[in-house]
């Protein structure tokens, strides 16, 4: 909107081109052993501790380390990931704090971006750092990424005590740690607004968040210690302050952006139990927001995306802590307004980062939709939703935007400088990706996205009776509390049978296998070769019980169909999928390309007869274009949606003449007709046509002329398949 600031986006822009500058303190070489390639594996089984899991859970999740990703393209692009992890210096990431606290930052550079000796965000992407290792590391037990992440631990120590001591200014809690002075906490205080300061409480969350990741994931007990004196310093500043002083700072358009700090403020209350920790996590009630959500009241149109997801997150694990209802409404209402009205095919949300009107998508469609960090939060608030209530629905959002959006979202080469990922995904015609984002919030998310894909293949009910699988994806549940080992063979994203093979323990157990809602083409499941009699609903679990054995097979089949989904607010402009996979047309134009189907089905009424394999795994051609597969990420300018003409009713090679009108629910009649394909005979195609004419006749939609003209098209038409 033209009367907001300028978007953080926007700004980075305008800096494009600025090398980050050596900061001042020290001149010693940036290298060290942390920064090496891994030479050594650590056996698994460090000691952590996790954040534990609420009784209001009923639904719980693995551990990352207790599920390994196989071979495919999601362990290639975390693979990618994972390099940049090994290889990026460590004292890059420290140069920013180490200069706040008057420490020698070695001769490093700061990473860039927003990431400068001298940006209002900087120390927000070292949080993010801190959980890129502690997932590389539980995920990999490499001892270099250990070492690393205790490298970076104890410098920030090292920063937090020096502060403390010596601090210019000091602070005035011995727990703050930033890589800038207290001074934009204090102004954020006295109501000043962006770009004087810049979200100080969002960077606070990164770098909290990171050490909680560094102690649950990697066992890293300073890590703790440091995060909870944090935590005391937060208590300290916002305790004190009046209600109606913390609602007007939250309210401030991006300065008041404290991405999960109600989130990582409960769960460090989990561990700590200490009081003065979760009476912080409740000083950041965003309290108009909160209660219209609650209520159920839409009021997110020209709200910034990305400042708010996090937040509903944060309320449910306050659900968690209080039992206090108003939170967990608020966060299934808001999901409501989100993931469906406001969503894009490849299951982003917003415009240049805002909300945008409820079922605004065809009207918001350009080349800044999908800001990526808000795909991050609204997966991280799908899958704590499911926790409380296992509802597919959330599953079938996660699965989306996991395939479409995030694992299109690094690109596909390699890189131990850039983390090579998307801030903001267009989806407007004929627009391209840009990948880098060193130092943004995008950039920061990024690193953790792709090193944390198996978090919700598998999940397990409270009682441990349960598992439940929730996408098909190569891998291998390590469950020792029930003595079991479980692999996943699959090719997904690419279609093609998915078994899951007991190769150790047994037992009683419910398996309970998601059935997405795209699998209207059938979902058949074997067990040992022996096809099971099971009601198979689109967009529900269906549930195998019985007394598992070593070696047991389940083989899950679900063919894909080619499918259409149309906009919310224009049903002409359409995105095409294969299964669960979003196609783009590869096209320079930079206008809407404009498609017609109807006039090329056969009896059958399927895509498939005009949308056509082009000879690669998952690629199609249709009206002289390519459709590939969003998930490979690459530079080519593309079309997510396209513009659907049909303004003629047509069948094959026969022209009726007449206009495809439509009626009062946005249908058209040739929309109408081939819904109920296939059809057997053409003796059965010109049956329904003419008593669909008919209708149409009696709404006033077509003449009496016209309607004989279509019938007489149908009579003439050749269609068989």
């Amino acid at each position: 909107m033209s009367s907001q600031p300028p978007t953080r986006r926007r700004l980075l822009t305008l800096a494009a081109g600025t090398a980050a500058a050596p900061l001042a303190h020290g001149v010693a070489p940036a290298h060290a052993a942390t920064d090496a390639a891994p030479t050594a594996i650590a056996a698994r089984g460090t000691t952590v501790v996790s954040v534990p899991a609420p009784p209001t859970w009923s639904v719980i999740p693995f551990a990352l380390d207790q599920v390994a990703l196989g071979n495919g393209v999601f362990r290639q692009k975390r693979d990618l990931m994972l390099e940049y992890a090994r290889t990026y210096p460590a004292d890059r990431i420290l140069a920013v704090f180490r200069a706040n606290a008057g420490l020698d930052t070695r001769g490093a550079r700061p990473p860039g971006g927003w990431e400068t000796s001298d940006g209002n965000l900087r120390g927000h992407y070292g949080g993010h750092f801190l959980t890129l290792v502690a997932q590389a590391y539980a995920d990999t037990r490499e001892l270099a990424l250990k070492t690393k992440l205790d490298h970076l631990v104890g410098a920030l120590g090292e920063c937090q005590k020096a502060l403390a001591q010596s601090g210019s200014p000091r602070p005035s809690h011995p727990g703050y740690l930033a890589a800038y002075p207290e001074t934009q906490f204090i102004l954020l205080e006295s109501y000043t607004t962006y770009p004087t300061i810049w979200a100080p409480y969002y960077t606070c969350h990164k770098i909290m968040r990171g050490l909680l990741d560094a102690h649950t994931l990697a066992g890293n007990a300073e890590a703790l210690e440091i995060v909870s004196k944090m935590g005391d310093w937060v208590h300290s500043r916002l305790g004190r302050l009046p209600k109606a002083q913390l609602e007007r700072m939250w309210s401030i358009y991006i300065a008041g952006e404290y991405g999960g700090m109600n989130e990582v403020m409960t769960d460090l209350y989990a561990l700590t139990g200490r009081a003065e920790h979760l009476a912080a996590a409740r000083c950041f009630d965003n309290t108009a927001l909160l209660d219209a959500c609650a209520e159920d009241r839409d009021i997110l149109d020209g709200r910034h995306a990305n400042q708010h997801i996090p937040q509903f997150t944060g309320y449910l694990r306050m659900f968690d802590h209080t039992g206090e209802e108003e939170y967990a409404a608020a966060a299934r209402n808001f999901w409501g307004m989100v993931a469906g009205p406001r969503t894009y095919s490849l299951g982003g949300t917003g415009q240049g980062e805002m909300f945008r009107a409820r079922n605004a998508v065809a009207a918001t469609l350009d080349d800044k939709n999908a800001e990526t960090c808000a795909t991050y939060n609204m997966l991280k608030l799908s899958r704590q939703l499911f926790f409380h209530e296992p509802d597919p629905a959330y599953m079938d959002y996660y699965e989306r935007g996991l395939t479409n959006h995030i694992l299109a979202s690094r690109r596909d080469t390699r890189s131990t400088t850039s983390p090579l990922v998307t801030y903001f995904v267009g989806m407007g015609p004929g627009v391209v990706r840009e990948y880098d984002n060193t130092g943004t919030c995008c950039g920061g998310t990024g690193m953790e996205n792709h090193t944390k894909y198996q978090d919700s293949v598998y999940f397990r009910s409270a009682d441990g009776s349960a598992l439940y699988v929730n996408l098909y994806l190569a891998s291998t549940l390590r469950w020792p509390e029930r003595g079991l080992v479980i692999e996943q063979t699959s090719d997904y994203p690419a279609e093609g049978v998915r078994t899951l093979t007991f190769r150790e323990g047994g037992g009683t157990l419910d398996l309970k296998l998601r059935v997405p809602s795209w699998a209207t083409g059938g979902f058949t499941v074997t067990v040992n070769g022996v096809r099971q009699r099971v009601v198979a609903e689109p967009g529900s679990y269906l549930t195998l019980s019985r007394d598992w054995q070593r070696g047991d097979r389940v083989s899950v089949s679900a063919p894909y169909r080619l499918r259409i989904e149309k906009a919310l607010d224009d049903p002409t402009v359409q995105s095409v999928f294969h299964g669960p996979v979003l196609l783009v047309a590869q096209s320079q134009e930079q206008a809407f390309r404009v498609l017609s189907f109807y006039k090329g089905f056969k009896l059958r009424g399927d895509l498939t007869d005009v949308i056509r394999p082009e000879g690669r795994p998952m690629h199609f051609t249709t009206h002289g274009l390519t459709l590939a597969p969003f998930f490979v990420a690459d530079d080519t300018r593309y079309h997510a949606y396209f513009r659907r003409s049909e303004p003629v009713v047509v069948f094959g090679a026969a022209d009726s003449g007449v206009p495809n009108r439509t009626r009062a629910d946005g249908l058209t009649f040739l929309d109408v007709l081939w819904a109920q394909a296939p059809f057997e005979t053409s003796a059965r195609f010109v049956a329904v046509v003419r008593a669909l004419a008919d209708t149409w006749l009696s709404e006033g939609l077509f003449t009496r002329a016209e309607r004989d003209r279509v019938v007489a098209a149908a009579v003439g038409a050749n269609l068989r398949n």
